[in-house]
């Protein structure tokens, strides 16, 4: 007596379908906010989902390594008719060699896997997580809205890898600044900059590499700074309204209160500075201008409080020449910033 077929049970071809739909790479917010809710609803629901990734990924494989010639195919001969109602059947094998009892349970979720791999294609990429990497260039700050949801303000002179996964959501802030507006999800949402970890809980948070340290604040909800890249200690709980300066020699940390609101003034094309060295906000400015900012070391160390339209040059120059200790001079490769000497402040 033959085997009775095994059919796809429901919960097979649902995981089957948002596997598919994860491949393709093109899944909207919404529906990747229903896929969580989904796989989070039961263990079963993740277990069918991981044993479609492993069959998927098997077939794949098997299909990559198979030597197939399409061209063979297409010329070889069709089958000849059968006029007798005969059919041959292939002699039974032996019980040594039958389908082992685990390869049998595979076998509804290889044929669901294999339908969906047809429909949607090899040529896509499988549930691998993808590193997706983004660049501003030189006066030109972008916002990017990511697979999930969230959106990501990144500054001129600027640069992130995004990398999001069945179960987290990974940032790497590789230089410059960058704002994040973390759409709700159940997978953490981290950004990994100099070393620190920023975990979200639920956040409108900005991350900004100078210098010296690394600049975190906060002007939605609520995030944990952690240093030696997620695995030392707490450094900061900041809350809206807080930020945090962390020292990248030694991971020192200041944490300052200050306006939510300013910190997203860049957004919109403003500089808002409250205690900054000059330095830092020089960068600022040059990560938008083509006419850039030459800062003496000791000019560069003087601090500062502002706010100015970031690509309004002659108002910073204005700005700078009101401070008592600084002099500007404009030549032919930008503006020169120094200390005033002594003379020339007597005169």
């Amino acid at each position: 007596m033959s085997e009775p077929t095994e059919h796809p049970s429901a919960l097979t071809q649902t995981a089957a379908h948002w596997h598919a739909l994860q491949r393709q790479g093109t899944v909207s917010a919404a529906q990747q906010r229903a896929f969580m809710q989904w796989l989070v609803a039961s263990p079963e629901h993740l277990r069918e989902y991981m044993a479609i990734s492993e069959v998927a990924g098997a077939l794949g494989d098997a299909l990559r390594d198979m030597p197939i010639d399409l061209d063979a195919l297409v010329a070889a001969p069709a089958a000849a008719a059968n006029t007798h109602n005969v059919v041959q059947l292939s002699p039974r094998r032996s019980t040594a060699a039958a389908v082992p009892a685990r390869r049998r349970r595979w076998l509804p979720r290889v044929a669901v896997a294999a339908s969906i791999a047809l429909a949607v294609g090899w040529g896509t990429t499988l549930a691998l997580p993808r590193t997706d990497h983004f660049v501003a260039e030189h006066g030109a700050p972008r916002q990017i809205t990511l697979q999930d949801g969230s959106v990501v303000h990144l500054d001129a002179e600027s640069e992130v890898s995004v990398r999001i996964t069945l179960l987290s959501r990974r940032v790497e802030l590789e230089r410059g600044q960058a704002s994040f507006v973390v759409a709700p999800d159940r997978r953490p949402f981290a950004v990994h900059a100099a070393g620190l970890q920023v975990t979200d809980i639920g956040t409108t948070f900005d991350v900004s590499l100078l210098r010296e340290q690394a600049r975190i604040g906060v002007s939605e909800g609520r995030v944990h700074v952690r240093g030696d890249g997620g695995r030392g200690r707490m450094l900061a709980d900041l809350g809206v309204g807080q930020a945090a300066q962390v020292d990248y020699r030694d991971q020192r940390v200041q944490i300052s209160n200050e306006d939510a609101a300013s910190m997203t003034a860049w957004w919109h094309g403003r500089a808002v500075f409250r205690d900054e060295p000059l330095r830092d906000v020089a960068d600022r400015f040059n990560r938008r201008n083509a006419v850039r900012l030459h800062v003496s070391d000791e000019a560069g160390a003087l601090r500062l409080t502002g706010n100015l339209r970031v690509d309004d040059l002659a108002s910073l120059r204005a700005f700078l020449d009101q401070q008592p200790a600084l002099i500007t001079e404009r030549r032919a490769d930008g503006i020169h910033v120094r200390v005033r000497s002594r003379s020339t402040a007597a005169l």
